[in-house]
């Protein structure tokens, strides 16, 4: 079941999210926000900050593959990155 939170607009246009909104979204103070506006309703989500994009990259397998001037290389070789290749 969907929580259901409410919030006021400030004069300057301000809105305060719900903590548990913020807690659930990892916001902290200085965190940006991307606000998407779809048929009348908006979403929320936090953008990613470099840290985040750090973790991401992390997490990518490194593989050395070599290409011949042809633009080949040994699968036997290179096992993960002829396996991404063909099933993505």
């Amino acid at each position: 079941m969907d929580s259901v939170f409410t919030g006021k607009v400030s004069k300057k246009g301000q809105v305060v999210i719900p903590a548990p909104i913020r807690k659930a979204l990892g916001l902290k103070k200085g965190s940006k926000v991307l606000f998407v506006l779809k048929n009348s309703e908006v979403t929320i989500k936090k953008l990613p900050t470099a840290l985040d994009w750090a973790k991401l990259v992390e997490q990518i397998p490194v593989e050395d593959v070599n290409i011949d001037k042809n633009g080949y290389f040994d699968p036997k070789k290179s096992q993960d990155f002829h396996d991404w290749m063909v099933n993505g």
